[in-house]
């Protein structure tokens, strides 16, 4: 009995990673290559390619910051759309910024550090996570806990790779 529900957790395992790996380019880099930062920047140090980390919050979508509102956490810039969005930050910033660094929460799943596109963000319990693209976010969507659970699971591993 053992030995047929282990055939079929690898069978499981399998049929459901061959679809992602298609999902991943060969070449998974987070925004800047060859860093080890636990925050997902840009070579300006910019976090979620400038989007309002509060706004998934107030509004439940993505939305652009204002380059003119921001202020600085964790080594990352973050610009909001609006002042009043600023200072919600300012309060809680750890309610606000992404989980996983803002690396993608389904390859942080698998144990790999990806880039992520801010437009997939997604409010979860309070939390916010982003993914790589709208297929990963699709891939996230089928098993939103299962995908947090492991993700959780493997940052502490993932959040100092090398890109």
């Amino acid at each position: 009995m053992l030995r047929m529900n282990y055939r079929r957790l690898v069978a499981v395992l399998l049929i459901t990673a061959a679809p992602f790996s298609a999902l991943v380019p060969a070449s998974t880099q987070a925004a800047v290559p060859g860093s080890a930062s636990p925050v997902n920047v840009d070579q300006a140090g910019l976090a979620l390619r400038g989007y309002d980390p509060v706004a998934y919050f107030d509004s439940g979508r993505p939305t652009q910051g204002d380059a003119a509102i921001f202020t600085m956490f964790n080594g990352a810039r973050y610009q909001f759309a609006t002042e009043a969005h600023r200072q919600a930050f300012l309060s809680e910033p750890t309610k606000y910024v992404p989980q996983f660094g803002g690396f993608c929460a389904v390859g942080t799943s698998f144990g790999e550090k990806v880039d992520a596109d801010p437009a997939t963000g997604r409010v979860v319990g309070g939390k916010l996570y982003v993914n790589y693209n709208e297929k990963t976010q699709g891939v996230f969507n089928k098993d939103v806990t299962g995908t947090i659970a492991r993700a959780e699971q493997n940052w502490p591993k993932v959040k100092d790779k090398v890109q």
